[in-house]
């Protein structure tokens, strides 16, 4: 009887996973989308020419990586509904069909390159991941603890999955290290001279503001799926710590020495404990009252992000960086991306849990 009533919603949470980061690669794959043009190209010549002499070691690593999550979460996905062939039949095949796809768009793109390398990769990539799920969904921490402490914290209602879904496209986001915590400014130092103070630019209120609404943003967006609404402050300081933790890490393997810390700032700062201290006066809302003031926070930060306060281009960020890989000018587009698209999911998912 408790594995009919786990068993769905396990795994609606993880087809929300596996369908959004699908569209990540759909968007890291065809990004600028500007530019299409007919090339004149066959697809099947394409994959025949495997173009060895413009491949590298990082590429392939960069597509086996980069579609290894894609094979883990739809392999999580699929194994709450198939055995353990067909789910690594299917899973394998989906990473495929994607990758095939990307492929044939790219030939559209002039600047970008299909090949059937990039197949392969891609491929082996999503063949990695659904073998990573298959041993691990059965494992007992995995199947039956984190399902049980996910429900034991979460509410039993719907939308919950979406939710969470909700939660980790946030924290996805937050862990580029050329933004701010919590901003959405890129960071764009300029280059360093030797033996010149660099002069510390003035306090801006404005990026304290958007810090402040993106946080009580997440935190409301907790509030409507916490079982224990005192948890709320809690689990948020949680949630904070680890991404944190990751941006840190980021940061250190991919910014320059002189820009490790420049995404912690005291406009952050101030921000985070403002947004702290709202979140613990919001807290004792009624949910209908809880609902529309997260609807508006939301509206509020999309209207301050975008409109107000000048969130820079994606590549006045790339100095900071001392891999120079057009990857990563993907993910500062899709991390702007997501700040702006993030309030208009939560909007909605607030109007859909609004009658639960």
């Amino acid at each position: 009887m408790k594995k009919t009533n786990i068993a769905p919603s396990r795994a609606l949470l993880r087809t929300y996973l596996a369908v959004g980061y699908a569209l990540f690669i759909m968007y890291a794959s065809l990004t600028p989308f500007t530019g299409w043009q007919e090339q004149g190209l066959e697809f099947s010549a394409v994959l025949a020419f495997p173009l060895l002499q413009q491949y590298t070691w990082f590429d392939a690593a960069a597509n086996l990586l980069g579609y290894l999550p894609f094979g883990l979460l739809l392999g999580l996905a699929l194994r709450a509904r198939f055995n353990l062939s067909w789910t690594l039949l299917l899973a394998t095949l989906g990473g495929v069909v994607l990758s095939a796809m990307m492929e044939y768009a790219q030939m559209y793109l002039p600047i970008r390159i299909s090949s059937s390398l990039d197949l392969l990769a891609n491929s082996s990539g999503t063949l990695a991941g659904a073998i990573l799920a298959i041993c691990i969904a059965p494992r007992e921490w995995f199947a039956l603890h984190l399902t049980y402490w996910r429900m034991h914290l979460f509410r039993d209602s719907g939308g919950v999955d979406f939710g969470l879904a909700l939660v980790a496209l946030w924290m996805f986001a937050q862990i580029n290290p050329s933004l701010p915590m919590l901003g959405n400014v890129f960071i764009s130092e300029v280059a360093r001279v030797p033996f010149v103070v660099v002069l510390p630019e003035p306090f801006n209120w404005m990026e304290s503001m958007v810090v402040l609404l993106n946080l009580l943003m997440l935190g409301m967006l907790l509030l409507t799926l916490l079982r224990i609404r005192r948890q709320a402050v809690s689990t948020l300081l949680l949630v904070l710590c680890a991404v944190a933790l990751a941006k840190f890490l980021a940061a250190a393997i991919l910014l320059k020495s002189w820009a490790l810390l420049l995404w912690l700032n005291g406009e952050a700062m101030l921000g985070i404990f403002s947004g702290v201290l709202l979140l613990i006066a919001v807290s004792g809302l009624s949910r209908s009252q809880l609902l529309k003031c997260a609807a508006l926070v939301a509206l509020g930060y999309w209207v301050l992000a975008q409109w107000i306060l000048d969130s820079g281009e994606p590549s006045a960020a790339m100095r900071l960086y001392q891999w120079n890989y057009g990857h990563l000018l993907n993910y500062n587009g899709l991390s702007q991306t997501i700040a702006y698209v993030f309030p208009f999911l939560m909007v909605g998912h607030l109007w859909r849990v609004k009658d639960t």
